[in-house]
């Protein structure tokens, strides 16, 4: 008799390259060894009690069949209003925007909407590390360009740029979508309106669309502005818009999150979406729509996080780190290659490994934003973290 045990059949990976995300591992990482973790990008303070209070209002009220596949209307409405409101650009809640299962989901569902077998789509790394995996799951090639990096006399990393002349020459008949992303994560680097014309111009004669990453559009800080690619009009007749209610008002576990576009686009994006995730968790987004009225919510979020940014670069100018500049995001990336230390020899990702296991603080490698790991000697930190989570890591730094 065969007691041989059944085997699972062999089958070919849709994604053969991909693992463990790097912030899995490096939150394991601290969890295990206890460290503070500035590595992945959520709060660890608590949200607003009202938002709780209205969400559960929503249960109460028996709010907890399926919603509307595209969203809540009154959510949808708001959004628009928002949208209107700062950047000039109407959309009609009921055909151009809709409410996804986050900003990941919405990045997704808008890719496999529009691209296709041997599609390309130009995305600008470091980058976010779900483009790429998107992309291939589309059956679309990605095409990478890497940001400029600019150094100084001491050959640290001073500042990120667009690879202008680099896009102009990489965008062509096969150009499907281009994904940008402003704010953006993990360099804090923006947009400027500026920035946004030249990439009109670039497009403005072919048929290539645009996805625009915007899920920290409410954390930009020292006066600046945020410029959507709603404000845009060439630029929004072509692009999915995508933002994200986790970021701003720290309820990531919550993944809610909405894409806006023009109506022929988000036709396309909603067959999609309705057989992905079909709809979104219902009380929350009865209780979104009711918190998002009060605009302070999020127009003063730059105030919050600024102080907090200004409170953990307070502290890093004491220790012997480079600080890149952060304009944005709740990200700071700082550069380790002229620390006094043999572990300044490092590659990111062992550095990183190095500061959590023995020092009890996790970053994350920018490095990891690459799809070919690109060394250049900088970590990324979180401060949306409590004062005293923050007092705790910068003593730990300060100590190297």
């Amino acid at each position: 008799m065969d007691h041989k045990q059944p085997s699972t059949p062999d089958f070919p990976s849709r994604l053969p390259k991909v693992g463990t995300t790097i912030f899995t591992v490096m939150s394991a990482l601290a969890a295990k060894y206890q460290a503070i973790n500035l590595g992945q990008g959520f709060p660890d303070f608590p949200c607003d009690r009202a938002l709780i209070n209205k969400v559960n209002e929503a249960m109460l009220a028996d709010l907890n069949q399926y919603p509307p596949m595209i969203g809540v209307a009154n959510l949808r409405t708001g959004i628009a209003k928002k949208i209107g409101k700062l950047y000039g650009k109407h959309y009609n809640p009921d055909t151009e925007i809709t409410i996804t299962a986050g900003g990941t989901q919405g990045i997704l569902t808008a890719i496999l909407s529009c691209v296709g077998p041997n599609d390309e789509v130009i995305i600008l790394e470091p980058a976010y590390d779900s483009y790429r995996p998107s992309i291939e799951l589309a059956g679309g090639k990605a095409i990478a360009l890497a940001l400029q990096v600019r150094r100084d006399e001491k050959n640290q990393v001073s500042s990120y740029e667009i690879p202008w002349e680099a896009l102009a020459k990489t965008i062509n008949k096969k150009t499907r979508l281009i994904i940008i992303n402003s704010p953006h994560n993990p360099t804090g680097m923006v947009w400027q309106k500026t920035d946004l014309d030249r990439l009109a111009d670039l497009v403005k004669d072919g048929d290539a669309l645009i996805l625009s990453d915007e899920v920290y559009e409410h954390m930009v800080y020292d006066g600046m502005q945020h410029h959507s690619i709603a404000s845009n009009p060439l630029l929004a007749s072509r692009s999915f818009l995508v933002s994200s209610f986790g970021k701003t008002y720290h309820v990531t576990g919550w993944k809610v999150g909405y894409v806006a576009a023009p109506a022929a686009l988000m036709k396309e994006f909603r067959k999609v979406h309705q057989f992905n995730v079909f709809t979104v968790n219902t009380p929350m987004q009865y209780g979104l729509a009711q918190y998002l009225d009060e605009e302070r919510r999020y127009l003063d979020l730059p105030s919050f996080y600024q102080s907090k940014r200004d409170f953990f670069q307070a502290g890093l100018k004491k220790t012997r780190f480079k600080l890149l500049p952060c304009p944005a995001t709740y990200f700071q990336c700082v550069d380790y290659s002229r620390l006094d230390i043999p572990e300044a020899k490092l590659t990111e990702d062992q550095f990183c490994a190095w500061l959590t296991t023995e020092k009890g603080v996790a970053a994350i490698p920018v490095s990891a934003f690459y799809e070919d790991a690109v060394e250049s000697g900088v970590i990324r930190f979180c401060f949306a973290k409590q004062e005293s989570t923050l007092t705790t890591g910068l003593e730990r730094l300060q100590a190297l």
